[in-house]
């Protein structure tokens, strides 16, 4: 059975976005990005809301070709590998806003209904991700969620997306921790 992991950039006070939606503050370093592309190669599927969905379709076309320039300096070759990982996974995203997908490889859902997700886990070979904390915390609330991992940046905005839905009450274990430079990333699993 595959995992279904939420993974977030994240500020100290919990937030994934500011008030405007930015997120300039969760720059990554060289060593932060590849602990993201180590973190995507056992996925097979994206599942995301819409506005992350929209945000992360820019890599289908970044980096096809080979010494194209990177969003952030020093890390093109990074960025290609992420978007070559990218392009290969499926994705589902869940709207009912959204017409029609701008990327192969991805199908929309209108609604999201746990029992869905479970049959997907259940005959994924390769892992899954969901994107977007109001998808995650649906599926937090309805126990799909086999790990959280947290990338805390040294920053408090003060406001914003917050990373967890704030009604749930789910005990966690820490099962991973390490130091990615300025950037601490924990790795749980409801208990």
């Amino acid at each position: 059975m595959a995992r279904l992991i939420y993974a977030m950039n994240i500020s100290l006070d919990g937030y994934i976005s500011d008030r405007d939606g930015k997120f300039d503050w969760s720059v990554p370093t060289p060593e932060l990005f590849a602990a993201f592309n180590d973190l995507q190669r056992p996925i097979g599927t994206y599942l995301y809301g819409r506005r992350l969905y929209e945000t992360m379709a820019v890599w289908d076309t970044a980096h096809l070709e080979p010494g194209g320039p990177a969003f952030i300096p020093g890390l093109g070759e990074l960025e290609r590998e992420f978007a070559t990982m990218w392009r290969a996974a499926d994705k589902v995203v869940f709207s009912t806003t959204l017409a029609r997908a701008s990327t192969p490889r991805t199908r929309i859902e209108r609604a999201f209904e746990p029992d869905q997700v479970r049959r997907l886990k259940a005959t994924s070979e390769l892992d899954l991700t969901v994107g977007g904390p109001h998808l995650a915390g649906a599926m937090i609330a309805a126990n799909l969620v086999d790990e959280l991992q947290a990338f805390i940046h040294p920053i408090m905005i003060g406001g914003g997306h917050p990373w967890l839905p704030g009604d749930l009450r789910v005990p966690l274990e820490l099962v991973g921790e390490r130091r990615l430079g300025r950037v601490v990333h924990l790795r749980y699993r409801p208990s």
